[in-house]
């Protein structure tokens, strides 16, 4: 376990206006800043709504592509917008642009995956690895799962991976991690002196000056 982990703070939360428009970079961004500049009226884009109880795709899930270029291929999902009904898979639906260009150098060509709606996209079951519809339901012990309405089969949630790729339960700490007995202990020693005599008295330093006494008239 990492000191980062332990000692992470809530992140800061951010007031965003009632038109603004989410897109693939986060609202904290500077690439979402430039998108939505202070004063700008945009379009208002409808979306279906979905609780967050009938959302039933997060990252790390294998879906297949419905519509479009790339119809019959499957990949997984690296980014989801719940916001605009979004997914990202990774290597599909990529569109290319130039990227760092200026003055005579016309940049570098790379792709970029462009966001899928969720009416464009299907879990594919890892029992025949086909696309299918899911439904969430209970088991016996109460547990709330995602089954396959095609073949009856549990489709088991992603493991929950970082934005860095670590997943927390499968980490294992290396010699240069701090365990969570040091990250935990307490060193620190309330005193009422102030900095610089903690330090005098650390070095065993002594001052016998005292300030002259100043008048104010």
């Amino acid at each position: 376990m990492r000191l980062t982990a332990l000692l992470a703070l809530p992140s800061k939360v951010i007031k965003l206006p009632h038109d603004y428009r989410f897109g693939t970079s986060r609202p904290s961004t500077v690439a979402a800043q430039k998108k939505n500049p202070p004063g700008k009226r945009r379009s208002k884009i409808f979306v279906e709504p979905i609780s967050k109880d009938e959302w039933a795709y997060f990252r790390g899930d294998t879906v297949e592509v419905l519509f479009g270029k790339d119809t019959g291929k499957q990949g997984k999902v690296s980014q989801v917008i719940r916001a605009r009904n979004w997914v990202v898979v990774e290597n599909l639906n990529t569109h290319y642009r130039y990227v760092g260009k200026s003055g005579n150098y016309r940049g570098t060509y790379v792709p970029s995956e462009a966001p899928l709606l969720l009416n464009q996209v299907a879990l594919v079951d890892p029992t025949d690895r086909k696309p299918t519809e899911v439904e969430w339901r209970y088991t016996e012990e109460g547990d709330r799962v995602r089954v396959s309405l095609r073949t009856g089969r549990i489709i088991p949630k992603p493991v929950f991976q970082r934005r860095d790729g670590i997943v927390p339960e499968q980490w294992k700490d290396g010699p240069k991690d701090t365990s969570v007995e040091d990250a935990l202990e307490r060193t620190f020693v309330p005193s009422l002196k102030t900095f610089q005599e903690e330090i005098m008295n650390a070095m065993g330093i002594v001052e016998n000056r005292r300030h002259r006494k100043s008048f104010w008239y």
